[in-house]
């Protein structure tokens, strides 16, 4: 199986999940979580953020909107993301799709609300999609201007 027929299988798999959870990590890095959340230990045995079965991971780049406007972005004010996160938690996915010549991701709640990558600087875009389902974990990525299906080590996100 190529990988983009794979990612077209998590894609059809995502369909009907809920949003679980929506958190920042570093910068404007954000980490969307669908179906059932797991607890994770960091390595110092604190809880760390509880995992999706499927996660979304964008280092920067990316905008949730709706269907008349941008409702935020990684380049708005932060007071906006929050609220913004709020209203896709719970939310069931009815599309996730690639676009664009080198690949981006979007994907599309069954309400319309819609969280879009779009890298806006040099290199590759710099988002990821982890399938934990599987005994081995399925990292999507881009790499050289292609899908790139992996086991996440190579990723520095």
């Amino acid at each position: 199986m190529t990988a983009t027929s794979q990612f077209e299988s998590l894609a059809r798999d995502l369909v009907g999940l809920p949003i679980s959870s929506v958190w920042r990590g570093h910068g404007s890095a954000i980490f969307i979580e669908f179906g059932e959340l797991v607890p994770t230990t960091r390595r110092d045995g604190s809880p760390g953020q509880p995992e999706g079965r499927i996660s979304l991971g964008v280092e920067w780049s990316w905008r949730i909107e709706d269907a008349r406007s941008i409702l935020c972005g990684s380049w708005s004010d932060e007071e906006l993301w929050e609220p913004a996160f709020d209203r896709l938690l719970g939310l069931p996915v009815a599309r996730c799709e690639l676009f664009g010549a080198l690949p981006e991701v979007v994907v599309t709640t069954a309400q319309g609300l819609r969280i879009v990558t779009f890298s806006t600087t040099d290199g590759q875009p710099r988002w990821y999609f982890v399938d934990r389902r599987h005994a081995a974990e399925r990292w999507f990525s881009v790499r050289d201007g292609q899908l790139h299906l992996g086991d996440g080590s190579e990723l520095a996100v």
